[in-house]
C-alpha cells in the first residue's frame, strides 16, 4: 500500500477587509462584544461585481498549492472540492475547477460536510492515493458566506461569525518507506442533531416559489441557524475525542503534538480545547482573529499560513481537527 503526503498547499482570501466596527454600522453590535465572544477582529468578504466567486477562489488558491507542489495542473489526477456555499445548486464546483484550471477530462467529486469538510475530502484523498488509483489529487475547500448572511440586529449572533477565503492541498504518493504523510483519518457524525447548525431553505420541500408566494419578512429559514451554547457544548467534546481518537490510533500522547490545526470556528472553542489537552501556546495555530470562520476552507487557509510562517518543519506531527454542521466532526494526524 502507498503513503500518501501532503506536497503542497495554498491559500487565496479576498481582498476586502471587514472589521468589527464596519458591521457595527450595520446592526447593533461592537468590536468588543464580537472579540470577547469569538476572538473575531476581522475578516474578508467577497465585494459584489467581483470576479470572485467560491470555484474561482478555490482555483486561485489551487495554483498556489500545485506549483508549491512543483507540479503542474496537468499533473491532478481528480478533485475533490469542499463547500456549502457551490456556485450553483448543481453542477458542484468540483467540476468547475477542473475548467478553469484547463485540466482533462479528470473526475472531480464535491463533499458537503461544511466544517468537517476538508478533514472528509482529505481522508477521501488519502484512501485513492493509498490504493494506487491516482498519483495526485488536488482537495480544496472554499467558501463565501458574505452573500447570504443577515446582516442585521436580527441576524448578529451568526453573521459576525463568517467569512470568506479558500484554501488547497495536493494530496500525492510519498515513500512508502518513509514514515512522512498521512497517519491516520477519523471521521464521525450524529445527524440527530442536524437542525442545530443549519440552513433549511429553500429545500425540496419548501422550494424557491413556496418561499416567495409566502412574501413573508419574518421568515429566516433561508438563513443559517445556529443553536450556539448547544454547538460549543458539543464541540468542545468532540474535537477532544476525535484528537485523542488519532493520537491512540496511532500509539502517541497529547505530548507528541508539534501542531494542532483545528477548525477556526470560534477562539474560544481552540482556546477551551488548549487548556483541556494541555498543549503548549505554540502548538496551535489559529488565525480566526483575521479571517472569521471560513468553514470547510479554514483548515488549508491555517495550514497554508502554519508554512508559510514556518511554524510547521518537516518531520512535525501535525494534526488537524474539525467540528460542525451535521453534526459532523473528523481528525487527520500527518508525519510532515
Amino acid at each position: 500500500m502507498f503513503r500518501s503526503v501532503i506536497s503542497g498547499v495554498g491559500h487565496y482570501v479576498p481582498p476586502h477587509v471587514v472589521t468589527n466596527d464596519d458591521l457595527s454600522k450595520l446592526m447593533d453590535t461592537n468590536d468588543a462584544w464580537i472579540q470577547e465572544r469569538t476572538g473575531i477582529k476581522e475578516r474578508r468578504f467577497v465585494e459584489k461585481g467581483s470576479d470572485d466567486t467560491v470555484s474561482t477562489m478555490g482555483t486561485k488558491a489551487a495554483r498556489i498549492a500545485i506549483a508549491n507542489a512543483g507540479l503542474k495542473p496537468d499533473d491532478i489526477d481528480f478533485i475533490i472540492f469542499a463547500t456549502l456555499s457551490p456556485d450553483y445548486y448543481f453542477p458542484g464546483p468540483g467540476v468547475m475547477v477542473q475548467d478553469q484550471l484547463g485540466i482533462a477530462e479528470i473526475g472531480a467529486l464535491d463533499v458537503r460536510n461544511q466544517c468537517s469538510g476538508f478533514v472528509y475530502a482529505l481522508s477521501v484523498a488519502d484512501q485513492y492515493i493509498k490504493t494506487g488509483m491516482y498519483q495526485n489529487i488536488l482537495v480544496i475547500g472554499s467558501e463565501i458566506h458574505s452573500h447570504g448572511l443577515d446582516i442585521s440586529d436580527r441576524g448578529r449572533g451568526v453573521s459576525v461569525i463568517f467569512g470568506d477565503g479558500a484554501g488547497a492541498a495536493v494530496v500525492s504518493v510519498g515513500d512508502s518507506k518513509s514514515d512522512r504523510g498521512i497517519l491516520s483519518t477519523h471521521m464521525h457524525s450524529e445527524g440527530k442533531h442536524a437542525k442545530e447548525l443549519a440552513l433549511l431553505s429553500p429545500n425540496t420541500l419548501d422550494w424557491i416559489p413556496e418561499i416567495i408566494k409566502r412574501n413573508d419578512p419574518e421568515d429566516v429559514s433561508y438563513f443559517p441557524h445556529m443553536n450556539g451554547n448547544f454547538v460549543f457544548k458539543h464541540a468542545v467534546t468532540r474535537f477532544a475525542e476525535v484528537i485523542m481518537e488519532a493520537l491512540e490510533a496511532n500509539k502517541m500522547q497529547v505530548s507528541d503534538i508539534d501542531m494542532l490545526i483545528p477548525h477556526q470556528a470560534n477562539l474560544r472553542i481552540s482556546q477551551f480545547i488548549q487548556q483541556k489537552m494541555g498543549l503548549e501556546e505554540g502548538k496551535v495555530y489559529n488565525n480566526i482573529m483575521r479571517y472569521g470562520n471560513t468553514t470547510a476552507a479554514s483548515i488549508p487557509i491555517a495550514l497554508s499560513e502554519a508554512l508559510l510562517e514556518g511554524k510547521i518543519k518537516k518531520g512535525d506531527l501535525v494534526c488537524l481537527a474539525a467540528f460542525g454542521s451535521g453534526f459532523t466532526w473528523a481528525s487527520a494526524l500527518i508525519r510532515w
